[in-house]
Formats: structure tokens, C-alpha cells, sequence
């Protein structure tokens, strides 16, 4: 006769923890400028053991292990708590990494394939990247924090005082004219079918009897957004870099989701300027650069011109003053002391270019030196735009309310 045994089941720590929330959580590693500790070094250097650390403080900040258990891992690495932690925090990173929101990458003296220990525990052998769900993940997080302090429970589009023909009516109907959505109100219709011909046996429909209902116009946008990455942007015992990709992926999520047909560009400048994709946002660092504003600009420009947008914008994020230019030749002119009126004066030239093109600049300044205002209001006096003086903690509001109040009128 077969038997059963049943045991005391003790649980587990990770049949309670959400790796959801410790994504959340582990952002601030994921997102750091990549020069937290060797400013010089690779941003990747010692990767994995510094997510494992991650890791351990976090699950000792949300009370998934006790304080004595993380000491006993860092003073005593073969003890038994060390030997447990070791175990959960290699089954969390297996996990995260078969869920999808960590993608491994083999360092170069790894062992090889089949090597010891690469199968039975590849989270011992590889450094680890954020996936594009990941992104998106944090993105929608951030957007919802944002979100909560600023009030607001639900987003709509970008509203404008023009009525236009569309899907959605929110307004009384009007006479159909040539160009119109035919988006029939069909009561209406008939009634003035009626009223010029009496209720008989058919209805007789004319040009004049068509009427069509109204909507609010709404408005397109492509935005790109300035990033600036030069060496300002970790010094002075601040990370101002991290909260600024932060605020990117904020809003790239809100424009996916609640603005389709708006688009969201990003650009790097430091001392020259570059586009990489939003996907990888969290990998880009700050590093020992120059500030070309100038260039940056220009690339901007560029970019925004191929978009067939009602509204063309720049939201740039800076800390310091321009302090480089791309000459002619394409060699980088740099000069980190004061202002240099040769930088200032094809910075401003490019601004106004950005003007004429019918590009507004909106500029969010993360430092209250003196030159780098008397700049910015410049900036903002030749581009008609908006100057914020914020810092790191509201600095996605500052910007999300921006883009959120923004109005546009119709383009012609």
C-alpha cells in the first residue's frame, strides 16, 4: 500500500517578494550615471556583484530579511546566512533574467560554454543589462509617481481652442463643407431634411440638409529631448544625470500610451552630440566631456524638421554653461573658462535658426550659476520658449506639467 509523508511547509522568501516592486526599486542602481564610484573606469566594471549588493540592501529595506543576515553576508561569506542569501539572491537574479526584465550579457573571461558553473548558475558568470519590457516597466512607474504628486488620476490629449471633424463629439453639429470628416449627425440630418419637406412617405436628402458634429482639435507634437551629459552632470557630490533619465522614460511611456500620435526623440550632448534610442536610455552615462549646446541643438533641429508634426518642440536639460563648438572642419573647440563669445555666438545663431524653423525651446536648468542663467534667459528671450530653475526632485514635474498644459493652434 503506497504511503504518503506530508512535512511542515516553511515557506519561502520568494513566494512572497514581487519582483515587480524590486524592479522598482533596483531602478536608481539601473539608471545611475555609470561613474558612481570610478569616474574614469568602466561603467560595467564589477557589475554583478554590485546588483547583488543592490539586491540585498533592497530586500533589507522592504523587510524580507533582517539587518543581521546582510552583515553576517558581507563579514562572513561562509556562513550559513551567507550561504542562504547567496541561494535567493542567485534564484531572484534567474528569475528577473526568465521574466524577461534582465538580459545577460557573458564577460570576456567567463567561462565558456558548457564551462563550470555557467549552466548550473549563469547569474555567476554574466553581467546584467535592463530589457526593453523592463523600460517600459520603469517608464510606466516613474509616470505613475510623477503622476500622484502632481494630482492627477487620468491624462487626455493635447486640447486646443480649434474645433475640427472628427470621431469623438463634443460640440453642437454644423453645416457639412467640403473637407469635412464625413462624420454624419445623423438626427440633426434628418431634421432639417423634415423641416423643408415635411414628414411623407420618404425622405429626401440634400447638400444643404448634411450635418456634420464637431470635435475639439487636437493637436500633434514631436518633442526631442535634449539631454546633457558632460562631467557637470555627477560633480559636486549630486547625480543630476539619473533623475533626468528618469523624467525620458516618464514621458516616453506617457506619449506611447496617451498621445500616439505625438513622437519623442532623444538626443546626447556633451562634446559633440549623438541620437541613440529611447530602448537604450538606461545604458547611456555621463562622462569626462565639454558642453556643445550648439551642437546638440543643431541635431535636434535636424531631427525635428523630418517630423510632420502641428508642433515642433525642444526640452533641454542642462546644468553648465556651453563650454564647446563644432568648427567647420569638425574639429571640437573647448573652453571651460567663463563664457567664450565664439561659443556663445554660434549657440545663439543656432537658436535663433530653431526659432525661425518654428521650434520652441524649453529649457530646464539644473544649477543656479550666474553665467548659466545669463544664458539661458538669452536663449529664452531669441526663442520666445520657457526657462525653469529646478533640481533633481522636481524636476519630472516641472516638466510633465509642461508638457501636459502645453497649447498649440493650427498650422496653416
Amino acid at each position: 500500500m503506497p504511503i504518503t509523508r506530508y512535512t511542515k511547509w516553511n515557506g519561502s522568501l520568494l513566494d512572497s517578494l514581487n519582483l515587480e516592486d524590486l524592479l522598482d526599486e533596483l531602478s536608481q542602481f539601473f539608471l545611475q550615471s555609470g561613474f558612481p564610484n570610478n569616474p574614469w573606469g568602466d561603467p560595467y566594471e564589477s557589475a554583478e556583484q554590485t546588483l547583488r549588493e543592490a539586491i540585498v540592501d533592497k530586500l533589507v529595506e522592504l523587510g524580507h530579511i533582517p539587518q543581521q543576515m546582510r552583515d553576517n553576508w558581507l563579514d562572513s561569506p561562509d556562513s550559513e546566512d551567507a550561504k542562504q542569501l547567496n541561494e535567493i539572491v542567485s534564484e531572484i537574479i534567474r528569475r528577473m533574467i526568465e521574466d524577461g526584465w534582465l538580459r545577460s550579457e557573458r564577460r570576456e573571461n567567463a567561462p565558456g560554454e558548457g564551462g563550470e558553473g555557467y549552466e548550473d548558475n549563469p547569474s555567476d558568470a554574466e553581467r546584467f543589462e535592463l530589457t526593453g519590457k523592463s523600460v517600459d516597466f520603469l517608464g510606466f512607474r516613474q509616470l505613475r509617481h510623477l503622476l500622484g504628486s502632481l494630482g492627477r488620476s487620468s491624462l487626455g490629449r493635447h486640447e486646443t481652442a480649434h474645433l475640427a471633424t472628427g470621431i469623438e463629439a463634443y460640440q453642437e453639429s454644423k453645416e457639412y463643407e467640403f473637407g469635412d470628416t464625413i462624420n454624419l449627425d445623423i438626427g440633426a440630418t434628418l431634421s432639417r431634411s423634415i423641416a423643408r419637406e415635411g414628414l411623407g412617405d420618404s425622405i429626401n436628402l440634400e447638400y444643404s440638409d448634411l450635418m456634420v458634429r464637431q470635435t475639439d482639435y487636437e493637436s500633434s507634437c514631436s518633442t526631442v529631448l535634449l539631454l546633457d551629459t558632460s562631467h557637470s552632470m555627477i560633480l559636486y557630490g549630486e547625480d543630476r544625470f539619473t533623475p533626468a533619465k528618469r523624467v525620458a522614460l516618464a514621458l516616453s511611456h506617457l506619449i506611447r500610451t496617451q498621445y500616439p500620435g505625438d513622437s519623442l526623440r532623444l538626443v546626447l550632448f556633451h562634446d559633440s552630440a549623438e541620437e541613440i534610442p529611447l530602448k537604450e536610455l538606461a545604458r547611456a552615462v555621463v562622462g569626462p566631456y565639454h558642453t556643445n549646446t550648439c551642437e546638440g541643438l543643431r541635431l535636434a533641429r535636424r531631427i525635428l524638421m523630418a517630423e510632420k508634426k502641428d508642433m515642433k518642440q525642444i526640452i533641454m536639460i542642462t546644468d553648465g554653461k556651453p563650454s564647446a563648438m563644432t568648427l567647420p572642419d569638425g574639429r571640437i573647440y573647448k573652453s571651460a573658462f567663463g563664457l567664450d563669445p565664439l561659443i556663445l555666438d554660434e549657440t545663439f545663431k543656432e537658436v535663433a535658426i530653431c526659432r525661425k524653423s518654428g521650434i520652441l525651446i524649453n529649457t530646464f536648468m539644473l544649477a543656479t550659476d550666474r553665467y548659466l542663467v545669463e544664458f539661458v534667459k538669452k536663449v529664452t528671450e531669441i526663442c520666445k520658449g520657457k526657462a525653469y530653475f529646478t533640481n533633481t526632485v522636481n524636476l519630472g514635474e516641472y516638466i510633465l506639467m509642461d508638457y501636459l498644459r502645453k497649447k498649440t493652434q493650427t498650422i496653416h
